[in-house]
């Protein structure tokens, strides 16, 4: 009987370590394989603070487990997001250099402004199924070589496609207007909105940025669920 239960015991820890080991080695393939394989598109990530004067920059703000995408403010882009200002998020006030967009599963984004937030429920909508939300913020200066933040350039057309890419993540109405969630917003500056898709956690809000990158004509890791693994391989897929 004692050998039994050791042999269960020990077979259940090298499926354990199995599984560990395959969960590692996709984390790190999901980085290392580009996606794109081949990129058609120059764009280099910049690799000084003097450089994002040149063309247009767009920021990436990585937390431990969230990344949103950063636009520097100006009056055409005030103009895309002029749906914030009828919310009273005006983009054109004084004081705001970056529009900063993020998409999420519903109950975990709305419901954990803070880790002190943390909940079961939203844990487990996130693990499983959720619908999904756009957030938009507004933001004063950013520093660029602050350690929580990629800086890339992009021409122009290419930033165009990426803001293009964004705004179509929003869930519009029959007028064509975003659809903001009342009363979702963290505090004074941002909103949340219904957007398109569907949350999972392998699926989440990282793949999200990658993809509006790759719109952009960045390279990306193919599966970067992980906001360390989507900036390394950023780092790693296109010319500094």
């Amino acid at each position: 009987m004692e050998r039994d239960v050791g042999d269960r015991q020990s077979r259940f820890l090298r499926h354990l370590a199995a599984a560990a080991m395959l969960v590692v080695t996709s984390l790190g393939l999901g980085a290392l394989v580009p996606r794109p394989f081949v990129s058609s598109t120059p764009v280099a990530l910049a690799s000084d603070a003097a450089e994002v004067n040149e063309r247009r920059t767009v920021l990436l703000l990585s937390s431990a487990i969230h990344t949103d995408l950063a636009l520097p403010i100006d009056a055409n882009l005030a103009e895309q997001f002029a749906f914030l200002a009828d919310d009273g998020l005006d983009p054109s006030q004084a004081g705001v250099s970056y529009i900063v967009a993020g998409w999420g599963g519903r109950s975990f984004y709305i419901e954990t402004p803070t880790w002190n937030d943390l909940k079961p429920g939203p844990v487990f909508s996130a693990l499983t199924l959720d619908r999904s939300v756009m957030h938009v913020g507004l933001a004063g200066e950013i520093d660029p070589t602050d350690p929580s933040v990629a800086v890339f350039e992009l021409e122009e057309r290419a930033f165009e496609q990426l803001v293009e890419s964004i705004l179509a993540s929003f869930t519009t109405d029959a007028g064509g207007a975003p659809i903001e969630i009342s009363g979702a917003n963290y505090g004074e500056f941002d909103r949340f909105y219904e957007a398109e898709g569907w949350f999972n956690a392998v699926a989440g809000c990282n793949l999200w940025t990658a993809r509006m990158l790759r719109q952009a004509g960045l390279t990306t890791g193919w599966w970067t669920p992980l906001p360390a693994l989507l900036s390394a391989s950023l780092h790693l897929h296109n010319s500094p």
